[in-house]
């Protein structure tokens, strides 16, 4: 129902007459699920399909749209970005408020002591929902979980608790106190913390065993934003993306911006398909994942004395004892209705437990493990088509092994074939900057012509805090319990680029979401287009740097009115977009408006069709927050089938704070599907403002 309502009567009430007027009979409040009032106005109710076509008629509705379940996106990162424990930071760094909206967190976690924290921010308005076994702290100043009315499930714990791991994993890689030592079981042994380890963490539950729910998300938005938390963290997204006042985290992240609150969210784990990426909004910041320089190899040695290299994160150790192996297509469970066709990729109970117990299984697919650790099975040996780049945890020892036959021939044709799997060992990967598979891909499904994701950072066997209410795995049979694991997904990267806008924000607290967005984003170091063929619609402006994003030289900055406009030329009424701004809207053709390639955006998109040429002239402005007499000069790169033209080529700023503007004319020979790009870099010596320039094709 768009801004926050302006009335004394409470929003509560207001809604339950909307809602008997809506269904003709008293309303209980039970069928009210959430009423949002502290940041925002709307409400979650139970109604009939007549009911919600009903309500949508009404004036003052913005939007009404079911409530889907939407999925989570799932300690030498900060090291790899060039970003050690030593570097410069602000004072008021423990001023910064991230407000997590995740599965909880383990409070009991060393990332999360508060030993030498002072009170929290005078600014904090929030509460701790705090229990028989959750209590808070200065370092996790609040705590609030979000059910929607729905019964919860076994296991469930109803409390800010963490029972997944994935909400404390996210929470410690954004701003996790300094640990030494931190490991899984041995693993990835070093230092484990967040980029701003002396900021606050605000805890709102919103994910279970079954997703999370849109009304759970928009109601911890609701809180969020009325608490006074800086930067919003959202590792969830759903397969595809929606409307923009059909999306509760763009409509969420819209409200926060309205107040200085940058939104950042995970791309997605669709990919690599085309215009995949799920969070789009042009008012967040969208993260894909990218690889370090670091991997988890798992030698696989048979009884002809021959060793394989694999990947895995394997923290058993067979100590060397050659155990029997068990081609998976042999051994099917017939007494369950499968055949060798099923049970040759080892999936849940299509395995024989009397011919796998206490063999290692062959399988001719990568899979969770939980098909041969539920028969029994010493270990498994996963035959991949390629190499792996996501090293991924088992309940048993395994590892998958890619662009080997001789394993298949060895098990197949040996009468009494052996193996051992060792464990797993950490090594040295040239492989860093690598936007892997699962990350969703651009370009944006909902604007071509704004791109989407931003920024790539590191997503990919991530160490960071766990739950200790939940096994490494989570799958029947893992008996081992962790404080720390090693996860990947976009849900990985998107902590990491939280942490970075924290710094960012703790160093320049005025700042806008735009303003921070762009640091990061014009900052952001160069990522090569040979390792990932998706180019910008994998990794968006580049990774990012945190040495950099402090001191960016240029912001390109954007505020409320700037969205409006876009949201005009969107083709979005003058009637919605006011009830969700509280301004009064000109959307007609004499109205303000502005068109997606005009928005104030650190990078330059523009679409057309299949074989075709398209030309488009860009608007944009900066300000000068580097140096007061300061000279930017202009330089492009791109390739043959990009034109590209900037007017000035010169900017000279006399002040900190001055803005200047400039145009951007770019020609495209566009391809039968992908893309063309360029960079621009204004320079004045001592920065280098980057903006990728990208022409694709719609498909």
């Amino acid at each position: 129902m768009g801004h926050k309502p302006n009335t004394e009567t409470p929003a509560s009430a207001l809604h339950l007459s909307l809602l008997q007027q809506i269904t003709g009979r008293s309303v209980s409040s039970d069928s009210l699920v959430y009423s949002y009032k502290r940041s925002f106005n709307g409400f979650a109710a139970r109604l009939t399909d007549a009911e919600k076509d009903k309500l949508s008629g009404y004036e003052g509705i913005v939007s009404v749209f079911p409530n889907r379940i939407r999925k989570l996106h799932t300690t030498r990162s900060w090291d790899f970005l060039g970003f050690p424990q030593n570097v410069k930071r602000a004072t008021v760094e423990s001023d910064i408020i991230i407000g997590m909206l995740d599965t909880g967190v383990w409070p009991e976690s060393q990332s999360f002591d508060d030993s030498g924290y002072g009170p929290p921010p005078q600014k904090w308005e929030g509460v701790c929902q705090s229990s028989s076994n959750f209590t808070c702290n200065n370092k996790i100043i609040g705590a609030k979980f979000y059910h929607g009315g729905r019964n919860f499930s076994e296991g469930e714990v109803p409390s800010p608790r963490d029972s997944q791991g994935h909400g404390s994993h996210t929470a410690s890689t954004a701003a996790g106190d300094i640990i030494t030592p931190a490991s899984l079981l041995g693993l990835a042994s070093g230092t484990a913390r967040g980029g701003v380890p002396s900021a606050r963490i605000a805890v709102y539950k919103i994910c279970w065993g079954d997703g999370c729910w849109d009304a759970d998300i928009l109601a911890a938005f609701d809180d969020a934003i009325a608490d006074g938390v800086d930067i919003i963290s959202l590792s969830v997204g759903e397969s595809s993306p929606r409307d923009y006042f059909e999306d509760p985290i763009a409509i969420g992240a819209f409200h926060s911006m309205k107040k200085g609150i940058l939104t950042s969210n995970s791309a997605g784990n669709e990919g690599p398909a085309p215009g995949s990426v799920s969070n789009c909004s042009p008012w967040s910041l969208s993260v894909a994942a990218s690889t370090i320089d670091r991997k988890f190899t798992t030698g696989v040695r048979l009884g002809n004395g021959k060793t394989y290299q694999g990947t895995s994160i394997n923290t058993f150790d067979h100590g060397g004892k050659m155990y029997p192996v068990v081609y998976g297509g042999n051994a099917p469970n017939s007494t369950g209705g499968f055949n060798a066709s099923m049970s040759k990729d080892c999936s849940s109970n299509t395995l024989s437990k009397k011919r796998v117990k206490g063999r290692i299984v062959l399988c001719d697919s990568v899979n969770s493990g939980e098909g041969p650790a539920a028969a029994g099975a010493a270990g498994s040996i996963m035959l991949a088509q390629e190499q792996q780049l996501v090293a991924s945890n088992f309940p048993l020892p395994a590892s998958t092994v890619s662009g080997s036959d001789e394993i298949s021939r060895y098990v197949m044709e040996k009468r009494n074939p052996t193996a051992t799997i060792f464990r797993t060992v950490e090594k040295k990967s040239e492989a860093s900057r690598i936007v892997p598979g699962f990350s969703s891909r651009g370009p944006n499904a909902i604007t071509p012509n704004i791109l989407k994701p931003d920024i790539a950072a590191p997503g990919v066997d991530i160490l960071a805090a766990y739950s200790r209410g939940k096994t490494a795995t989570g799958i029947e049979g893992d008996k081992r319990v962790v404080s720390y694991n090693i996860l990947s997904g976009t849900s990985m990267a998107c902590p990491h680029a939280t942490g970075a806008a924290a710094l960012v924000k703790s160093f320049h607290p005025n700042w806008s979401p735009a303003a921070l967005r762009s640091a990061l984003m014009t900052t952001a170091s160069p990522v090569s287009r040979d390792q990932n063929p998706d180019a910008e619609f994998a990794y968006g402006a580049g990774l990012i740097n945190l040495k950099k994003a402090a001191n960016p030289g240029l912001i390109y900055d954007a505020r409320e009115h700037d969205y409006v406009e876009f949201l005009c030329g969107q083709g979005y009424n003058a009637t919605e977009i006011k009830l969700v701004t509280s301004k009064a809207v000109d959307c007609s053709k004499g109205g303000k408006k502005i068109q997606a390639w005009n928005l104030n955006y650190p990078s330059f998109t523009l679409s057309g069709k299949p074989g075709g040429t398209v030309k488009r002239v860009f608007r944009r402005t900066v300000t000068n927050v580097g140096k007061g007499h300061s000279k930017y000069k202009a330089k492009v790169m791109s390739s043959k089938e990009l034109k590209i033209k900037v007017n000035p080529k010169v900017l000279r700023f006399k002040e900190l704070g001055e803005t200047m503007s400039f145009r951007v004319t770019v020609k495209a020979k566009l391809k039968q599907s992908g893309i063309v790009s360029g960079v621009l870099v204004w320079s004045d010596g001592s920065h280098k403002v980057r903006s990728p320039v990208v022409a694709h094709t719609l498909q």
